[in-house]
């Protein structure tokens, strides 16, 4: 018998092919299905990372707000703290004539009125809100143009009587009088000067006796002050204020390193007993319609209410201007020719009431 023929190696690989091909279908989908994952993880893995960029915000940073500054409405100088800026003014009266020289307590003071009181014998109104000096007199009597100028100021005011005007119109309730008649326990008579030129007061017992009034602040409106540096080619270094005679005329010599104005009268220095030399910041010299006449004995009068020529001497300069005061509680005002109003030098203001007819005011 003959024997078969094998079918050749095509035939065989396609008969098992058609056999298994189910098997060989699944494998190789499983193979394409793991490789493709491999594929994809591998890719995944080395894909370089997605950087997104966080925008950059400028941070500016806020400067610390400025620490509040206070003044004082009197001085116009920088003060502790806003308390200090409305505690209560006090004027007093300090005597001028040769036996109360030198005085006490003036030098540490804001504001200074200075007037004649009877004679050609001048007087001082002494302002004071934030010093508080512990020795201050010979403490004198009241005038009626004092209790005018200091109403303004929303003050009180220590004294020893006075002329029949000022007295009547300090007690009409709208004051606050410290006369010493009625509170002689604030006020002493020191042994090393005779009567009348030897009496005294502090501040401690001032304070106490303003504290048990009800006088603990003021308000008011002060002088305009302001921040300004010496000129440097000064037209008034030497200034001669003619009031009355010699013994009571003053000069002030600018001193351009402290900006002051060194006080003389008498033809000598002008010294506060216990704080040496008096040099105010700023001089003023109101010009003002005085006659002497005849009340409980020869009284000035001055006229405080309406406008006349001053000159203000500060930082070197002379300044033409003019004071207006419109009622008997209204501030002093200084203002130039057009009305703007003149800023004053901070510090001590000396104000002195010259007479039209026979005083003067010269300077160089």
């Amino acid at each position: 018998m003959e024997e078969p023929t094998k079918p050749n190696i095509f035939v065989r690989l396609y008969r098992w092919f058609v056999r298994h091909y189910k098997i060989i279908l699944i494998s190789l989908g499983s193979f394409l299905l793991v490789a493709g994952s491999a594929v994809a993880v591998l890719l995944f893995i080395n894909k370089p990372a997605v950087v997104i960029e966080t925008p950059v915000v400028e941070v500016v940073a806020t400067p610390p707000p400025e620490p509040i500054k206070y003044y004082s409405p009197l001085t116009g100088m920088l003060v502790a703290d806003e308390a200090t800026t409305k505690q209560a003014v006090t004027g007093i009266m300090i005597e001028n004539s040769p036996e109360a020289r030198p005085q006490s307590g003036i030098k540490n003071s804001g504001v200074v009125f200075e007037a004649i009181a009877e004679a050609g014998i001048t007087r001082f109104l002494v302002l004071y809100q934030e010093q508080k000096p512990q020795l201050i007199g010979p403490v004198r009597s009241l005038r009626l143009y004092d209790v005018e100028w200091l109403a303004a100021f929303d003050a009180s005011v220590a004294h020893i009587g006075g002329s029949a005007a000022a007295l009547v119109e300090v007690r009409n309730g709208n004051y606050r009088d410290l006369d010493q008649f009625f509170n002689s326990g604030s006020y002493w008579r020191s042994g090393d000067r005779y009567s009348p030129h030897n009496v005294y007061t502090s501040f401690e017992r001032l304070d106490a006796l303003n504290s048990a009034k009800g006088y603990t602040a003021s308000t008011f409106t002060g002088f305009t002050r302001a921040d300004v540096s010496p000129n440097p080619t000064p037209n008034a270094t030497n200034v001669n204020i003619f009031i009355s005679s010699p013994m009571f005329n003053s000069s002030y010599a600018y001193d351009a390193p402290t900006n002051t104005y060194i006080r003389s009268q008498g033809g000598e220095l002008h010294l506060d007993r216990e704080s040496g030399q008096i040099a105010p910041s700023v001089v003023i010299a109101v010009r003002v319609d005085e006659i002497t006449i005849f009340e409980d004995g020869n009284r000035e009068k001055i006229t405080t209410v309406g406008s006349g020529s001053a000159t203000i001497f500060q930082n070197g300069m002379a300044i033409n201007a003019i004071w207006t005061k419109a009622s008997k509680t209204s501030q002093i005002k200084f203002t130039d020719a057009v009305g703007a109003d003149i800023p004053l030098v901070r510090g001590q203001a000396w104000i002195v009431a010259v007479p039209n007819d026979d005083g003067e005011v010269t300077w160089s």
